[in-house]
C-alpha cells in the first residue's frame, strides 16, 4: 500500500477518535450505567461513540467493514475491518476514574494491522502498524507521535506488570514484578508497548478489547502470546465475536515469555 493510504488511515483515526474523546470528557462520570448479558457495563455514551465512529468509517472508508462491540459483531466478507471498541474501560468511566480510551484497530484479511487508542482524560494517543505479508508502508509504534518501544529490561520488584480482575489467582505465586490492575484492556496492554511496563494478561478480552494493540504492542518490539492453543488470528469470516474471549499475555521482549508464561497460565486453567 502506498504511504498515503496510510496517512489516510492514521489521520482518519485521529479525527474520529479525538473528536468523540471531547463529547466523552463532558459526559466523564456524568451517565448512568446497566449491565449487558455478560455482566458488562453500558451507557449512552458508549452507544453513541459506537454509532459515531460506525457513521464516519461509512462514510469515509464504505467498502471496509466493522466489528464493534456494541451493535457490529458478525466478521463480514471484507479485505478491510475496523473493530472498534467506542469505550473501553466503562467502570472506570462511570466511577469518575480518569483512565478509559477509544479503540481502532485495523484488520487485513482478518489481521491486525494497524491500532489506534486514545486516552482523552490523560491526553494520551498511541498508534502503530504491523503488516503481515503483502502489504508496506510506514512502521513503529508512536505515542503522542514519538516513536516508543518496549523494555529491554529485565524483571524486578521495580518494574510493573499489570493483571486484570480476572487474573487475580496469579497472586497465589510470587511474581517477579510490582502488580498493577487498570481497569482498561488496552492500557494493560499499551503500557507494554510504551515502556512503562513489563508485561500484562487479560483473562477473557474481547477482540474489540485487543485489536488495536496487537498491532502496536508488536510495532513497538513487544510480543503477543494466545493462551490457549487455537489461533487468533485471522478471524473467521461470517463467526459471531460477541462472546468470544482471546486470554492473551504480553511481555516487552521474547525472552521474558517463559518467565512470565507459567505464572499466568492459570487464568485460562481455573
Amino acid at each position: 500500500m502506498t504511504n498515503d493510504f496510510w496517512t489516510d488511515i492514521l489521520n482518519f483515526a485521529q479525527a474520529i477518535a479525538h473528536r468523540v474523546g471531547i463529547q466523552l470528557l463532558a459526559d466523564f462520570g456524568q451517565v448512568q450505567a446497566s449491565q449487558k448479558a455478560d455482566g458488562s457495563l453500558v451507557t449512552r455514551a458508549d452507544q453513541w461513540a459506537d454509532r459515531e465512529i460506525r457513521e464516519a468509517i461509512a462514510t469515509t472508508f464504505p467498502t471496509h467493514g466493522v466489528l464493534s462491540e456494541e451493535t457490529e459483531h458478525i466478521f463480514p466478507d471484507t479485505e478491510w475491518c475496523w473493530v472498534i471498541d467506542p469505550l473501553d474501560g466503562t467502570t472506570n468511566f462511570t466511577r469518575g476514574i480518569p483512565l478509559w480510551g477509544i479503540s481502532l484497530g485495523l484488520l487485513y484479511q482478518g489481521t491486525p494491522v494497524f491500532g489506534y487508542v486514545h486516552f482523552p482524560p490523560i491526553q494520551q494517543s498511541l498508534h502503530g502498524f504491523w503488516y503481515g505479508s503483502g502489504l508496506t508502508g510506514p512502521r513503529g509504534a508512536f505515542l503522542n507521535n514519538q516513536p516508543i518501544h518496549s523494555s529491554a529490561d529485565d524483571p524486578s520488584n521495580n518494574h510493573f506488570f499489570n493483571l486484570c480482575a480476572r487474573s487475580t489467582a496469579v497472586l497465589q505465586k510470587p511474581f517477579p514484578c510490582k502488580i498493577r490492575m487498570l481497569g482498561v484492556a488496552s492500557y494493560n496492554f499499551l503500557t507494554t508497548a510504551s515502556g512503562v511496563a513489563l508485561g500484562g494478561v487479560e483473562a477473557t478480552p474481547k477482540i474489540w478489547d485487543i485489536a488495536a494493540a496487537v498491532a502496536i504492542v508488536q510495532a513497538a518490539g513487544g510480543v503477543w502470546v494466545p493462551l490457549e492453543p487455537k489461533p487468533i488470528f485471522p478471524l473467521e469470516v461470517g463467526k459471531d465475536y460477541s462472546s468470544r474471549s482471546f486470554p492473551t499475555l504480553v511481555a516487552s521482549r521474547g525472552e521474558l515469555v517463559p518467565i512470565f508464561k507459567p505464572l499466568v497460565e492459570v487464568v485460562v486453567n481455573r
